[in-house]
């Protein structure tokens, strides 16, 4: 018997850079009653970075797609607070992120993955690691200062024994971070962190992989191989294994060189509404990937701020700037007081100019900045038209 190809959605370029920006966030009204929380589940996973410059990058997220949400309120929609059950939890996805409570049986296979490796870059001493989890079980949620102290030196990658147990057992999933203390982890006991009913390993690896490729194509609307694989950081040939179960359906995308796959629900009704203006994280994952956002709003992405500064083009911390469910521009930006400094605006055209104004009058808002100072624009024949939409805006 012959099997017949399956049928597959053509989709314009325009049409996936609209479905992609719904399935972000970016794209309509937003859920404003599920708030912090409906944006993580939504999204799957939310990076975490130590860079903070308007704010660290888990604030940034929300800001984007909800507007001026209070920071304390982004806290405590992540992080589990004394004998409230957890909603969240950290792991490794597309990096350092937190994600869904309820996805923490999904994850089953990276700690297994984690507990098989033979070897690891940061020596174990003996009884250190059965010591953390005794400490942990008796004292509740630590730091790793706490539990012992988390640097034998004063240099970054110099861990104590008991970080790295600890972080060790956080990689096994025996313990898990609770919350963040002055950007430190607090541990505490699986046990005692995620729902019962959640806490298994009962999940094989392709049924893991499964979902994790669906969830990671709802939250792309549509994607490469390369762009799912890369959403919670999977293997190109995990992705295969699973694909065909997954629930995603192929595509074909004007002008992309790969085979794409699409979430249903996605293809179901045409994205409309209307499109946020906003400064996005570096690490908003709308942009995780360089090549995905070159293809789908022909913008090149890259964070500076570990490039030497004399080769810097954009700055430290530069910001894509959306608007119109475009990329039109970038900022740099910093803090004196309670000034917005944008040290760096990169503008795509005179077009961009309103846009790029009501982003940095909105952000500075919600840091509590009362004005905007621009250093620096890019194309200097357009600074006297973005000063005066500031000082408009700003009025």
């Amino acid at each position: 018997m012959t099997t017949l190809p399956r049928p597959t959605t053509e989709l314009s370029a325009d049409e996936a850079r609209r479905i992609a920006l719904r399935a972000q966030g970016f794209l309509g009204a937003p859920d404003r009653r599920s708030g912090v929380r409906g944006v993580l589940r939504h999204l799957g996973a939310v990076q975490l970075d130590t860079i903070s410059v308007l704010a660290r990058s888990h604030e940034l997220i929300p800001y984007a797609r909800l507007g001026a949400v209070g920071r304390r309120t982004v806290e405590e929609a992540y992080w589990k607070k004394e004998s409230q059950p957890a909603h969240a939890f950290e792991y490794w996805s597309h990096a350092a992120c937190i994600l869904p409570i309820e996805e923490w049986p999904h994850f089953a296979f990276r700690r297994r993955s984690y507990r098989a490796r033979p070897h690891w870059h940061h020596e174990l001493p003996d009884g250190a690691y059965d010591q953390v989890i005794k400490q942990l079980r008796a004292e509740g949620p630590l730091t790793a200062t706490e539990l012992g102290g988390a640097k034998r030196t004063s240099e970054w990658w110099d861990w104590s024994g008991t970080k790295v147990a600890v972080e060790r057992a956080l990689m096994y999933g025996e313990v898990v971070c609770v919350e963040r203390r002055g950007w430190k982890r607090v541990y505490d006991l699986a046990e005692r962190a995620v729902p019962a009913q959640l806490l298994h390993d009962e999940l094989d690896d392709a049924e893991c992989l499964r979902r994790l490729v669906r969830l990671a194509g709802q939250s792309l609307g549509v994607g490469t191989r390369a762009d799912i694989a890369d959403y919670h950081r999977l293997k190109g040939e995990q992705v295969d294994a699973v694909i065909d179960g997954s629930g995603l359906v192929p595509v074909t995308v004007a002008g992309w060189s790969k085979p794409a796959w699409a979430d249903p629900a996605a293809l179901a009704t045409p994205p409309r509404g209307r499109h946020r203006t906003t400064l996005l994280s570096p690490f908003d994952s709308l942009v995780w990937e360089r090549a995905r956002t070159e293809r789908i709003f022909g913008f090149t992405h890259r964070l500076e701020a570990y490039v030497p500064k004399p080769k810097r083009v954009y700055g430290y911390f530069a910001m894509p700037v959306l608007a119109g469910g475009r990329l039109v521009g970038r900022v740099d930006p910093a803090r004196e007081g309670r000034t917005l400094v944008a040290r760096q605006v990169t503008l795509d055209g005179p077009k961009a100019v309103p846009a790029v104004a009501q982003a940095l009058v909105e952000a500075a808002g919600w840091v509590d900045c009362a004005d905007v100072r621009v250093e620096r624009v890019d194309a200097p024949e357009l600074r006297e038209a973005l000063t005066l939409e500031l000082a408009r805006a700003l009025a």
